[in-house]
C-alpha cells in the first residue's frame, strides 16, 4: 500500500491550496484517512481526519479554514486549505489507518508534501 500526495507548493498569505492523497494497492477498506503536518523544529501534529463514514475532526488552529473530504471509491482524501497564513507552513503528511488490503496494516504514511505560505 502506498500513499501518494500532491498539491503542495508556495502560496501567498490569504491564499488557498488543495492537497490530495491517493492510496494505491489491493485495498478493500480504509477506516480513517487524515492529514498531519510538521513545521521545522516542531512535532508532527494532526491537522484533520475523516472516517470512512464521513466523521471529521480538525485541530483548533485550522477549524473554519480547512476542509477535509474523502472519496472512498478512489481511496483518496483531500484537504482544502483556505485563508492560509505563514503559520501553516509545514510538510503535510497523508495518513491512513485500519487498512485492509492483502494483509492488515494498522497505519501507513505518505512521503509528505511541502506547503509554504509566504509573500
Amino acid at each position: 500500500v502506498q500513499l501518494v500526495e500532491s498539491g503542495g507548493g508556495l502560496v501567498q498569505p490569504g491564499g488557498s491550496l488543495r492537497l490530495s492523497c491517493t492510496a494505491s494497492g489491493s485495498i478493500f477498506n480504509i477506516n480513517a484517512m487524515g492529514w498531519y503536518r510538521q513545521a521545522p523544529g516542531k512535532q508532527r501534529e494532526l491537522v484533520a481526519r475523516i472516517t470512512k463514514g464521513g466523521i471529521t475532526n480538525y485541530s483548533d488552529s485550522v477549524k473554519g479554514r480547512f476542509t477535509i473530504s474523502r472519496d472512498n471509491a478512489k481511496n483518496t482524501v483531500y484537504l482544502q486549505m483556505n485563508t492560509l497564513g505563514p503559520e501553516d507552513t509545514a510538510v503535510y503528511y497523508c495518513n491512513a489507518q485500519g487498512i485492509i488490503a492483502t494483509t492488515f496494516l494498522p497505519e501507513s504514511w505518505g512521503q509528505g508534501t511541502q506547503v509554504t505560505v509566504s509573500s
